[in-house]
């Protein structure tokens, strides 16, 4: 897994200067409009233009060269719907935005967190991932630690400038009217693969991290951790699009709602998470 991408998306996700620093480039952006992207403009053009980075596994990442992914599958299933084809360009996670809307491509994945400023910019289709925070805790602990309130008097890792930093402490004052005790100590790290050392090694009881990273973890090293959820306020991913381009987003919210009919998109997840996600049916609204 990509550590300086993973930092740098922590970063723009909760610092106030990442929140400037995008408002500045959609602005930008917002001056320069492409022209609309329709579903038969897509059609005569025989392919649909996704924005991705690609190094963000198991959403976007290349494996012997090749894209591949939950987004690259579930790209590769709504595209044939369409009769087109997925062309994904590469494209640095800070300036992705401003890239749409300067029609450099038609829509973004790659595991957009659906925001409160971010839907002021750009129109989502309804979730198709989590993005909420979990906990990853040893596996011999699993009858021990069941949900978040069992981490009371226990010890807590997160990382430097990750969402869990300003989440632990709602998390302790939850602890402490639930169990009496907050966190017997939090540690932080420099990056989310130490803390996850630090739980092996019994230096930390648990880890806070967002559910598709830690389903990730749990792939990477079976049997030796387990996922807690449940954790905080939930949080998910869509599927961006113009705000300009209803038709677009009308044509994911249908395909997304026809494959967790079919329960085709369960699959995908569980094949590139090991686990199911529950959607909601509708964007989250931040009124």
């Amino acid at each position: 897994m990509d550590l300086h991408t993973l930092s740098r998306r922590d970063l723009l996700r909760t610092t106030l200067a990442g929140a400037a620093a995008a408002g500045a480039l959609g602005g930008i952006a917002r001056g320069a409009f492409a022209a609309p992207v329709t579903l038969e403009g897509l059609k005569k053009t025989g392919e649909m233009r996704i924005g991705v980075e690609v190094a963000y596994p198991p959403f976007v990442f290349r494996d012997k060269g090749a894209i591949v992914g939950y987004d690259v599958d579930l790209a590769a299933v709504f595209c044939k719907t369409l009769g087109v084809k997925p062309n994904f360009i590469d494209t640095q996670w800070s300036g992705v935005i401003p890239s749409l809307y300067a029609g450099r491509f038609d829509i973004i994945m790659a595991s957009m967190t659906i925001t409160k400023e971010r839907v002021q910019r750009v129109a989502f289709s309804i979730p198709y991932a989590e993005a909420s925070q979990a906990l990853l805790v040893r596996q011999e602990d699993k009858d021990k630690i069941k949900a978040i309130e069992d981490m009371s008097d226990r010890i807590l890792g997160i990382k430097l400038g990750s969402p869990g930093e300003v989440l632990h402490k709602r998390i302790a004052e939850r602890l402490v009217q639930a169990r009496g005790k907050g966190f017997k100590d939090v540690k932080t790290y420099d990056d989310h693969p130490a803390a996850y050392l630090a739980l092996a090694q019994g230096t930390v009881d648990g880890v806070l991290n967002t559910l598709p990273t830690l389903a990730q973890v749990l792939k990477d090293r079976p049997g030796r951790y387990v996922i807690v959820r449940g954790v905080g306020q939930e949080a998910f991913a869509g599927i961006a699009a113009r705000k300009e381009d209803p038709e677009i987003i009308a044509f994911l919210d249908k395909e997304l709602a026809r494959l967790k009919q079919t329960e085709e998109l369960y699959g995908l997840q569980e094949r590139w998470f090991g686990l199911r996600m529950k959607l909601p049916d509708r964007v989250p609204s931040f009124d």
